[in-house]
């Protein structure tokens, strides 16, 4: 039997919201593993160390963000430190 053309629209919008879904998994992991290396980096190099730490608490500027990044600040802190 043929569907309506709302039944395709709606699948066609089904469609649309996997895709999104999807899309945005994979921002997602890309965002994770980018963080990843440049954290590693950054707790290897004072100078990586010393602009990270100055960029997360430029744009860190939710109180709860703060509260889960304050440990890696002392880590990029103390690192900065020995240059």
């Amino acid at each position: 039997m043929a569907r309506t053309i709302d039944q395709q629209i709606a699948e066609a919008q089904a469609k649309l919201n996997r895709l999104r879904t999807r899309q945005k998994a994979s921002e997602t992991r890309r965002k994770i593993i980018v963080g990843a290396i440049v954290t590693t980096e950054a707790l290897k190099d004072p100078k990586i160390a010393k602009w990270m730490a100055a960029t997360l608490r430029r744009n860190a500027t939710r109180e709860v963000d703060q509260k889960e990044i304050e440990g890696l600040l002392a880590e990029l802190d103390a690192k900065a430190a020995t240059a």
